[in-house]
This record gives structure tokens, sequence and C-alpha cells, in this order.
């Protein structure tokens, strides 16, 4: 081909894509209980959207074209009479694709799309003897030109012959530019697009055509034309997803959310900021709380959206309240409460009327009370108030982890061992390998001497914080307990038991022995005194270099007068004969601090 009919074609171009980087509109009115659009269009995009990249979306395309009309530049001017390609003024919601800034590419497949979304040039299949090839059904997107191995025809177009009839002119259009018949490959394309005007690997094929013959202006038209049915197959695609989505939040099913919320986003709608944050939703309600976070900190920020985008609905909200929204929530599920009231309050702003915000709003701030009162309680030494105080909080976020754990604290300062166990479990089921919690319910079990529990919790945390040395110190206590505790029960001795004393003399020589011992003054029918027996042979297995003595001192009234005990529970420790410590009826932490500082001097 000379320069100069390429000069002809270039002239004949009329196609405004690049000089003006603008995208017309198609017209597709959303539902409005899905997902309503600021404009009656659906626009594209600054940069115009991703072809498919499957190699096999592109068994249609065709190759062979002349190098010399590989990129050809689209004069201004509008690609046809009264349809002007222009930003829509809707807001962000659809999807965002690979950007373009140069001129129309004409591959040598004859595709003539803006550079970034021309598909390679992919070598035709060989036809099987025994399988015949038919279009998709349209349900899907094959990319164009796709060819489904097949015996059943598809409807597309105007019609089920129509399709079938139209993928066979193709066909053969497609031997006819193999050959250089390009001609008679036009004819073809005519006929074949005539038949089925929504076929757009037809009209692209058509392009190639008319590329190869020099008719430019005619094949940046037919282009612009596949290309436009492509678009609007994608956004009837994303529309089903909305919808279905939106179905799914209506009736709690936070799976289905996730996956439609996924389509939609692998359709195209990566650059909404609303769809998302509807993924991140449904990560929080699944209660996977990091995958929540990282959505939420990905969330593509969108600036210069036109006015109308303030009132955009997404899920019934003002699409721009939906994210602070979702945000507020995932705030608080950490225990982030002042970003969660925020977060909050910003939604309140944008769409103070939703009912849905209105109640998150209250929500978040009634769990921030709650906690910061819960909080203050126990800095003050009032456990059993600050137990109220993050009770209530729970009262209206009933999922709060982070709750629950500090409640569990609060019952184990006030020795309620199985209380802050139970918080801690429900902290756990919500938040599993939650470090706090299981560091709480290892340390409540101790108390309670359920050591296959303490191992297993201590595992746990070992393989969560494998370079913290405190864990492996713990967890090496908590095994030699659990074999201690088992040699009990099998009757063995391990040399380290509570003794039985009932002579004055025995008693003297037991505490004048080198080392610490630690004497249990008790009466049998006390039951202050039975309530405290089984945690003082829980101290003789935690601390085996400690000596443990007991005495009944109605049975030995002579070591009870000798030592002036008056009340028991009482005990006394003993380091090298002297007495180093006196205790009445101490509570359990007094006790075995006492034992630790005094096995420590």
């Amino acid at each position: 081909m000379s320069k100069a009919i390429q000069q002809r074609g270039l002239d004949s171009v009329c196609c405004d894509r690049t000089i003006n980087n603008k995208l017309h509109s198609t017209n597709l009115d959303l539902p409005p209980s899905a997902f309503k659009l600021a404009a009656t269009s659906a626009a594209r995009t600054k940069n115009p959207p991703r072809a498919p990249t499957n190699p096999a979306n592109f068994s249609g395309d065709l190759a062979g074209a002349p190098d010399v009309l590989r990129s050809v530049p689209a004069p201004s001017g509008n690609s046809k009479p009264g349809h002007r390609r222009t930003v829509s003024a809707g807001a962000p919601l659809i999807y965002s694709g690979g950007s373009s800034n140069t001129s129309p590419n004409l591959s040598p497949g004859g595709n003539i799309f803006p550079a970034g979304k021309s598909a390679k040039p992919v070598a035709l299949p060989t036809r099987g003897p025994s399988r015949s090839d038919v279009l998709g059904s349209g349900a899907v997107n094959y990319g164009r030109g796709s060819i489904v191995r097949g015996g059943g025809g598809a409807k597309h177009g105007n019609g089920t012959n129509g399709c079938c009839d139209a993928e066979e002119l193709k066909r053969l259009g497609n031997e006819s530019y193999r050959n250089g018949n390009f001609v008679d490959a036009l004819a073809l394309y005519d006929r074949a697009v005539a038949m089925s005007p929504g076929n757009a690997a037809c009209r692209s094929n058509r392009a190639a055509a008319l590329t190869a013959l020099g008719r430019l202006g005619e094949a940046a038209k037919e282009c612009h034309e596949a290309e436009d049915q492509y678009e609007e197959q994608r956004l009837r695609f994303l529309e089903k997803h909305l919808n279905r989505c939106e179905d799914a939040r209506k009736v709690g099913d936070w799976k289905g959310v996730l996956r439609e919320s996924e389509a939609a986003i692998a359709v195209g709608a990566d650059f909404s900021p609303q769809i998302v944050a509807c993924k991140a939703e449904a990560y929080l309600k699944l209660h996977l709380f990091e995958d929540a976070e990282s959505t939420l900190s990905n969330i593509p920020k969108v600036e210069g959206c036109p006015p109308a985008c303030s009132q955009t609905k997404f899920f019934g909200m003002v699409g721009e309240a939906y994210v602070p929204f979702v945000s507020a929530q995932v705030e608080m599920a950490l225990g982030r409460f002042e970003m969660a009231v925020v977060a909050a309050e910003k939604a309140s702003l944008l769409d103070y009327s939703n009912v849905e915000v209105s109640r998150i709003v209250n929500t978040v701030k009634m769990v921030a009370r709650a906690r910061s009162r819960g909080n203050d309680l126990f800095s003050s030494g009032k456990f059993s108030e600050a137990c109220s105080a993050y009770g209530e909080g729970l009262k209206y976020e009933c999922f709060n982890y982070v709750l629950y754990c500090n409640r569990a604290i609060c019952w184990s300062k006030l020795g309620l061992w199985e209380q802050s166990v139970q918080d801690c479990n429900q902290a756990l089921i919500i938040r599993p390998n939650y470090t706090k919690a299981l560091f709480r319910r290892a340390a409540s079990n101790t108390k309670l001497e359920r050591w296959a529990e303490v191992v297993k919790d201590y595992e746990t945390l070992r393989r969560e914080l494998p370079e913290d040395g405190e864990v492996a110190k713990l967890l090496g206590q908590a095994k030699l307990a659990l074999e201690k505790s088992r040699e009990a029960v099998y009757g063995t001795k391990f040399g380290v038991e509570v003794e039985e004393i009932l002579a004055l003399d025995k008693f003297k020589t037991a505490i004048a022995s080198a080392g610490v011992s630690v004497v249990h003054f008790k009466v049998a029918s006390n039951e202050l005194c039975e309530e405290i027996s089984p945690f003082v042979n829980t101290l003789c297995v935690r601390y085996p270099s400690v000596k443990f003595i007991r005495v009944d001192v109605e049975e030995c009234l002579s070591i009870a007068k000798a030592e002036n005990i008056r009340i028991v529970p009482t005990f006394k420790i003993y380091k090298n004969g002297v007495k180093v410590k006196e205790m009445i009826r101490p509570l359990h932490q007094l006790l075995e601090d006492s034992v630790r500082k005094s096995s420590s001097l």
C-alpha cells in the first residue's frame, strides 16, 4: 500500500477516542434496588476497560494484515453522528481498565483498538474431523471471536439459526482472509454481521478485512461497534452480580456476598470503593478480621467525582457513606474504638437519615463508651464494676472479642477462674489464635490445674510467637506439671508432694532444714481450708524446689500451741530455719507470689 493511500486512510478515520481520551456511554439503567448510577448511562472510566487476556478468547481474531497499517493516528471527531463519547457524571462505581493515551492501533490481526487493548494475533486452531465449532451461549464473556467446541447451537444476536449461520460465514471469511482474498472475506463478514449484529467477533474480523483493503475509516467505526458490544455485556454481568450481592446481603448470606463482590471485581469493578468495601464487610461478618482489614486498606482512592455522585445510592445508603460505614465496623471489631467512632460519625454526616448508618453510629458509640468506662474501673482496682461495664458493651456488640478478653482479666483478678476461661473461650471462638485470650485462658486453667489445656494453649502460643522466650519457659513448666499430675494419678512417687506432719519434733526438724519450707496449718472440717488445699497441691508441683508441709492443728495441738495458731488456714514460710512470712487466709495470688519470692531469694 502506498503512503498516499495510507494518508487518505488516516484522513478518513472518524474516531476521537484518544484525542479527547473519552469513551461513549452505553445506556444501561440499573435497578434502584441494587445500584443507582448518577447518570442514565453506564459510563466508562477515563482509562478504557481492559480487553480479555486469555489467549483462547481470541480464537476468532485474524492475523496477517499489512505491517504498514499497524499504527494509525486518529483525527478528532466523533465515531458516528449523534453519539458523543463523554465521561459519565455517575458515581465511580464502574470498573477500571488499562490506560490508553495513544492513537488507535491497527494490529496485524485487523482489530482496531486503543493501545493496550489490541488483542494478540492467535493462529486459528485446526478443526477436528468429528467436532463442530459453535459460538458460545453469550451468558459468559468468551472474548473476541471465541469458539466453543461442541455440537449444540447457542442463541445469540437474531436467533439460534442466524448465529450458527453467521459463525459458519465467519469461518469461511477467515479462510478467505488467510488466502489474501480480502474482498471475498469482507463479503462473507458482511453477511455474517447482517445475520448476527450482536456478534462482536464478526464485527472485529470485518474491521480487519476493511483495514486490509485500506478502508480505515469504516474499519475504525466497525471496531468501535464491536468493542461497544463487549462493554455492554460486561455491564450486564456487573448488574447481575450487584443484584445478587444485594439479595445475599439482605438475608445475611455473607459467603454469597463475598462470592458476588469478588465476581463483580473480576468483571472490572476493581476501582469501585463501594464494591471493595462490600468485600471487606463480608470478610468482617465471617470473622475473617485480617482479610477485612487488608481489603479495607486497599480500597482505591477516587478524587474529583462529579457533584451528582454525592446522591448515588449503594445498598440503600448514599454511596460515599458506605465506605466509612464498613470502616467503623472493622475498626470496632479490631478494638480501635476511637477510630471506629470517627468513621461512624463521618458516615452519619454523609447520610444521617439512613437506618443502617444510624444504628451503627449508636452501636459504635455505646461500645466505645462501655470499654472506656471498664478500663477506668479496672485501673482503679474495681474489678467487679469493670466486669459489669464490659458486659454492657457486649449487649450492643456480642461479637466483640476485645471486650470478652478484657472481662476475662477482671474475672481472674477476682479469683473467678472458671468465668475467666469461659470469656476467653468466647473471644477465641470469634477470633481463633487471639494471643491475649490464649495467655489469659492458660493462666486461668493453670489455677484450675487443667494441665492438658494449659499445654495446648502454650503450644499454640509457641507457634504464634516462636521468638518469645517467656512462652517457651511457661510451656516447659506446664509440661512438667502435666507429667507430675499423671504420675500422681498412677500412684507413683515423683519426689515432690505435700508432707503431712503430726509430731512436734519432726515439725521442728523439717522447718530447720536448708531451703524454703511452706507450712499449711489447717482443720479438716473448715471450708476455707478445703478450698485452698488443691491450690497448695498445685504450688507443690509448680515449685518442686520448695518443701510443702501440712499440719492439722486438731490432730496435733502441740504444734498449733508452739506456733500460736488461732485462725485457719494459716501459712508460714521458713527459709533455712528462719520464718520469713506469715499469712492468714491469703488469696491464691498472694500465696503464690510469696512462695515465688521466697524461692528466688
